[in-house]
């Protein structure tokens, strides 16, 4: 029944009409004001609200983001504030009533969408995302077709922010019975919330919109306990995933954004990216054969709870393309010391922590850190965020403390954390206690762990977002900024890529260089993939016009634009007073 009756007043200007919704602590109503213009009022019974949605100040913590948010594709801000009710005081939020419908009846009465239809909705939600991830660092973590309102004429607007955060490691400060298990990838479900769970749910809303269902959608019962339900899932997601009825040029970008390819999304841009190119993209083939052979790499993922040891061997630096005063540098400062102990007693030098290597996607920043413990002839320990995930209270922080214990039982070892800003966000943007706990872990690990035989590289496409208490000295010891690849890295990488194919002799690769320009390791890979296949087909060897007709066809994954943002986080990151540990390194 609600709370409020009809035509109750609240600031003597809005006007309850009716409830639209309520559960045991939030009731949403629709309200008008003097003029009889709609709005859509969310009430908070504070005394029944769970603490976990309350901030420091005593406020709903969803209502104190609402005055934030600013965008189109979010439903504004109108009014908000607390008031005196039968259940003692309830914190109101007024916005913009929601013109249209939801996504979810809108599908449900009219059916699958054409891609023309279903991609301007999605473009618009994923620059929605966009924002809140870039401007505010924020999460949706609840983005289903039920949160997404589509007015008459088609514009889609993003609802409900009660599950919005930072990076979730561990139990979320929100409820997560109230979430749609079947539109979360497996590694939220095991309590790892981060930018590539947004993506993998828009995705999956895109994957609905084209098919009428959720990837992998089962029925499942409503009496189902928790433990049940997200087994059911994850068996589910085992099988392979249905395209039926669903157009090619999809196929790609949605096996991208569900982590069904050896390439992910990292950003919402990147995703963005491949909308605008869905024409261009091309599917693995056997992509939908790994998710139904092999199981799909996000349950693996979440499943995980060892991480593999690469053990010595391989090639070193020698694989590496331009980079050439990066390695100079660490072979002086860094790896004569981790190699030659004698030495570093003798001149009471200490050894390196380790090094954060930040810059655009696709630089090759991970493949840098392997190649690393290569030339060092240290074990190599690959982590990503999703292996140190746990549903468990304090369970992250004993998956951390149980990988340096491993990493230094077989010493020397070098452990990459890759996209490390998902291990240690910046306490102050609003993490809750578990979350500053397994921060708070990481940095006790850190603390001079080279003694214990560990070196530590970070990896980040987002440096502003690490906590800076692990940027000092004696935790992360050296910055290393990786921007693109300069005309020789590029002549280089293209070198290195033709070697052992079959090639005309007179390929000019100074040239081929010069036509890669803003072209990022990735991209290179990718043209000389593409002339490979293509002379193979025609069974004759890669020739200058072939090579060149295929970089002119791709265009780079990095645009100008986002490559002048890295350089304005360049600038911050070296406007932190530690400019002596700053080097500027790596490509030109």
């Amino acid at each position: 029944m609600g709370t409020l009756a009809r035509d109750f007043k609240i600031d003597n200007r809005f006007t309850v009409d009716y409830i639209i919704k309520e559960n045991s602590y939030c009731e949403c109503y629709r309200v008008t004001d003097t003029e009889e213009n709609p709005y859509f009022l969310k009430l908070y019974i504070l005394k029944d609200t769970p603490k976990s949605l309350i901030n420091e100040d005593g406020d709903v913590a969803e209502i104190a983001l609402y005055k934030k948010l600013d965008h189109a594709g979010i439903n504004p801000y109108v009014s908000s504030g607390k008031i005196m009710i039968d259940k003692g005081v309830g914190q109101f939020l007024i916005t913009e009533y929601f013109n249209g419908e939801l996504l979810a009846e809108k599908l449900q009465r009219e059916g699958c969408m054409k891609l023309e239809q279903a991609r301007p909705i999605v473009k618009a939600m994923a620059e929605t995302l966009h924002y809140l991830h870039d401007s505010l660092h924020l999460l949706h973590n609840d983005i289903t077709p039920r949160n997404i309102m589509i007015s008459p004429d088609g514009r889609p607007t993003l609802i409900d922010f009660g599950h919005a955060s930072g990076i979730v490691m561990g139990i979320p400060p929100f409820d997560i019975n109230d979430l749609n298990l079947q539109f979360c990838s497996t590694t939220a479900i095991a309590g790892l919330y981060t930018i590539q769970n947004d993506i993998y749910a828009l995705v999956s809303v895109f994957y609905a919109m084209l098919t009428g269902n959720a990837p992998w959608f089962i029925n499942l019962p409503a009496d189902l306990t928790r433990r049940e339900l997200v087994k059911r899932i994850r068996e589910a997601r085992r099988a392979e995933l249905n395209f039926n009825n669903t157009e090619p040029e999809c196929k790609a970008v949605i096996l991208k954004g569900l982590g069904l390819t050896d390439e992910k999304y990292t950003s919402i841009h990147q995703f963005i990216y491949d909308l605008d190119h869905l024409d261009e993209l091309e599917v693995e083939e056997d992509a939908v054969f790994e998710s139904r052979h092999s199981g799909n790499t996000e349950v693996d993922a979440a499943d995980k709870t060892d991480i593999e040891i690469k053990r010595g061997g391989g090639n070193g630096f020698a694989d590496i393309a331009g980079m050439a005063e990066l390695k100079d540098m660490l072979e002086k400062r860094v790896i004569f010391i981790l190699k030659d102990k004698e030495r570093a007693m003798k001149y009471r030098l200490t050894p390196p922590n380790g090094m954060l290597l930040y810059g655009p996607p696709g630089c090759g920043k991970s493949f840098f850190a392997e190649k690393f413990a290569e030339e060092t002839d240290f074990n190599f320990m690959l982590v990503k965020a999703s292996d140190l995930g746990s549903i468990y209270i304090h369970g992250t922080q004993g998956k951390i403390a149980d990988l340096f214990k491993k990493a230094e039982q077989n010493a020397p070892t070098v452990i990459c954390f890759d996209e490390f800003d998902a291990f240690v966000p910046n306490r102050s943007n609003g993490f809750d206690a578990k979350q500053a706990g397994e921060v708070n872990e990481f940095l006790s690990q850190l603390n001079n762990c080279s003694k214990r035989g560990i070196f530590v590289i970070a990896t980040s496409n987002r440096p502003d977002m690490i906590d800076p208490a692990v940027l000092r000295t004696g935790r992360i010891d050296k910055l290393v900024y990786v921007p693109l690849p300069d005309l020789e890295a590029r002549r280089e990488m293209l070198a290195l890529h033709m070697k052992g194919r079959p090639v005309n002799e007179d390929i000019d690769y100074n040239h081929l260089a010069q036509l890669a320009d803003g072209y990022v390791a990735s991209d290179i890979a990718y043209a000389v993939n593409e002339a490979a296949m293509i002379a193979a087909f025609n069974d004759e060897s890669i020739s200058q016009q072939l090579l060149e007709t295929t970089i002119q066809g791709i265009k780079p994954s990095v645009k100008p634009d986002v490559v002048k943002q890295y350089e304005e986080i360049r600038e911050k990151m070296e406007g932190i007073g530690r400019s002596a540990a700053l080097p500027k390194i790596g490509f030109k």
